[in-house]
């Protein structure tokens, strides 16, 4: 194929049975973030977005779990511009996130941009940016905040998807996860999505594979998230803790159980979805207490339910009444 004197490669098709498939959801941080996934960490100011996005960064670069929950598969170098906060402000809250967690934050591989500024906007920026991910190869880019980062209409859409655009391709092309921080309309708490409260265009609710959202609500600080290849979790509550301070779950049994449901059959329908999980995937997935999901699993383990593997936890097809022969059926239900 030609266009004047130069060759145009043509693009590449191949028929969609032999496209190879993923095992299931696959996961940066479980649960949270998707494995090279872009999205948005959202929220008004000070609702602690920040903190979400270095905690993020910290469990993948160091392979310890999120909020100290929520389990980081793989491990891996992170690279991190925080536009609004001095290196130093953010090595003090890094390093006490990882004393917290008995880590040495001088054997991560996590790395900060301390350039002056970062304008995604900006062909010669882009450029570095682009140049200083293929030197660390990282497997996330937290980018905080947007606003920040750019000098456009973020009410055009034409504008906003240019940038996004780059971002995008950038992930594509070096299989690096994108976390951008981005601030929330002061009058979006009342959204039916929580996507649609962002300030700006509806691109950036559009282009996430995996958003966060920050809010207060009733006093607390409410975390939901939005997945476009995977449900979303019920809302959880996080509070500030420590001293030196980090983010972490508040009460997460009661958090976790506001969905109601049976535990049973919440635990088969995560198992469902993909490749087998260890109990503490499942506990980061389904945010219960360790007991309570040990004791789920061992009742639908004895109605060959589930079945345990080294690789971890799988649901069978097989029905308790192909088991028990309905005799369970004429005995009275406990409780």
């Amino acid at each position: 194929m030609r266009r004047g004197a130069g060759v145009i490669a043509p693009l590449p098709v191949v028929q969609v049975a032999s496209i190879p498939l993923d095992d299931g959801p696959q996961w940066l941080v479980e649960g949270l973030w998707a494995e090279e996934g872009v999205g948005i960490v959202g929220g008004a100011p000070k609702c602690c977005k920040t903190w979400l996005a270095l905690d993020l960064a910290l469990s993948v670069a160091s392979g310890t779990p999120a909020l100290e929950t929520f389990a980081v598969p793989r491990a891996g170098p992170v690279l991190l511009f925080a536009a609004e906060d001095r290196p130093p402000a953010v090595r003090q809250r890094l390093e006490g996130v990882a004393g917290a967690r008995g880590l040495d934050l001088a054997r991560l591989p996590l790395h900060a941009i301390t350039a002056p500024s970062l304008r995604l906007d900006l062909g010669d920026d882009r450029e570095r940016l682009t140049e200083a991910v293929v030197r660390f190869r990282p497997r996330l880019l937290v980018l905080d905040p947007f606003v920040r980062l750019q000098r456009i209409d973020e009410n055009s859409a034409q504008e906003v998807s240019r940038v996004l655009a780059y971002l995008r391709a950038l992930q594509r092309e070096q299989h690096v996860g994108v976390l951008v921080v981005h601030h929330a309309r002061k009058a979006g708490a009342g959204a039916a999505q929580a996507g649609q409260a962002l300030r700006g265009s509806g691109d950036f609710h559009a282009w996430g594979e995996s958003n966060l959202y920050l809010r207060r609500r009733h006093g607390d600080l409410e975390l939901l998230t939005e997945h476009r290849n995977a449900p979303a979790t019920d809302p959880l509550l996080l509070e500030l803790v420590g001293d030196p301070p980090r983010l972490a779950l508040k009460d997460a049994p009661r958090v976790a159980e506001r969905g109601g449901g049976d535990l049973g059959e919440r635990v088969l329908t995560v198992l469902r979805q993909g490749a087998p999980l260890s109990q503490d995937a499942l506990r980061g997935r389904l945010r219960v207490r360790m007991q309570r999901l040990v004791d789920a699993l061992r009742a639908l383990e004895a109605e060959n339910q589930v079945s345990r593997s080294t690789r971890g936890w799988t649901a069978t097809n097989t029905k308790p009444s192909e088991t028990e022969a309905g005799s369970a059926g004429a005995q009275p239900a406990e409780g």
